[in-house]
């Protein structure tokens, strides 16, 4: 019996999230590899099955990333916009 090591993560609960709320592109990026995990433990190829459990979350995390920057820049960009208007008049 060949000694198999542990399945890695393969994030697609954050992938699917990250998708959905935060930032398409990175997304979806996030998804492609966090479905590539199963199938390459499965094949053997466990340090494949590794690199895409690492990638999926580095994806996911950058899709998280870019949304919370994004919101960021919105909130300077009205906030300031609506403390003008508050001052002003």
């Amino acid at each position: 019996m060949e000694n198999k090591p542990a399945r890695p993560n393969s994030y697609l609960a954050l992938a699917i999230i990250s998708t959905i709320l935060c930032c398409l592109p990175t997304g979806i990026v996030s998804i492609i590899y966090a479905t590539k995990v199963n199938s390459a433990y499965e094949d053997g190829q466990y340090d494949e099955a590794n690199k895409a459990s690492r990638n999926a979350k580095t994806w996911g995390l950058v899709s998280i990333g870019i949304a919370l920057f994004g919101w960021i820049i919105y909130i300077l960009i009205f906030g300031v916009a609506f403390l003008g208007a508050i001052a002003n008049g």
